[in-house]
């Protein structure tokens, strides 16, 4: 996983951008020492830069919660207290380096202090599973997940407003790097900029399509018919659920 996020870190206090690397590997650290050092041995990886942890206390460890009892995953009290944006993206091929070039300009713009660029890989056996194998159907040809993140916490339309247009500045910008028709986006990182069902009233299939397909692909259409033998009446629903074809 890499994660990119523009802050104040120079001595000036000027605005830079950060690059983070975090791996995870299934195993021991002896096995993945070799493998390490046969695949990137520019790294220099060593025993001492690893650490052994379960599965739980690495999610701990990545939410930023490393060292502390497990406990504390049954807080469910409000953490943060922070506004943020979120988009998402699937790239297929590999992003020209005179793209990012324009993506760091972005991130040194006003309304994107505080942006988190966070980038999944995937392949491996995520591409092996078929499409339609489950309902998550981004797989084979997907090099990794892209996740914008725009954190803020000063209060206000005016200033919410500004993040926002940004967010939408850099998901524009990125259209040409990404998956194409459609444009595909991952269900948890909610994204209510490409479509809702109507707050009254029906929406039809075709209305929920627009986003139905971004993030299901053809297994929208499965889902649908699921959805209308166990909720016909439509009663379980959200912004962006599967609407009933009855």
């Amino acid at each position: 996983m890499v994660q990119m996020v523009n802050s104040s870190h120079s001595n000036k206090g000027e605005l830079t951008v950060q690059a983070l690397f975090q791996g995870l590997f299934l195993g021991g650290v002896d096995k993945v020492i070799p493998l390490m050092q046969e695949s990137f041995l520019e790294l220099g990886l060593v025993k001492e830069d690893c650490t052994e942890m379960s599965w739980i206390e690495f999610t701990l460890h990545s939410w930023g919660f490393g060292g502390q009892p497990l406990e504390v995953l049954l807080n469910r009290s409000q953490v943060t207290r922070d506004s943020f944006k979120a988009k998402s993206d699937y790239v297929k091929h590999p992003i020209p380096e005179s793209g990012l070039e324009g993506l760091w300009r972005l991130f040194y713009e006003d309304g994107g202090k505080g942006v988190l660029m966070v980038i999944f890989p995937f392949g491996g056996r995520m591409g092996e599973i078929p499409e339609s194998e489950i309902p998550f159907p981004h797989r084979a040809g997907v090099l990794y997940q892209i996740q914008y993140s725009l954190h803020w916490q000063e209060k206000g339309e005016e200033v919410a407003q500004r993040h926002i247009h940004w967010m939408r500045k850099l998901y524009s910008y990125m259209e040409p790097f990404v998956s194409k028709s459609p444009r595909e986006a991952y269900l948890n990182y909610r994204d209510l900029d490409i479509g809702v069902n109507n707050i009254h009233g029906y929406t039809s299939y075709e209305q929920a399509s627009i986003w139905g397909f971004k993030y299901f692909k053809n297994n929208f259409n499965r889902l649908a018919h699921v959805k209308s033998k166990v909720d016909p009446l439509n009663f379980f629903r959200y912004e962006q659920s599967i609407p009933s074809l009855m």
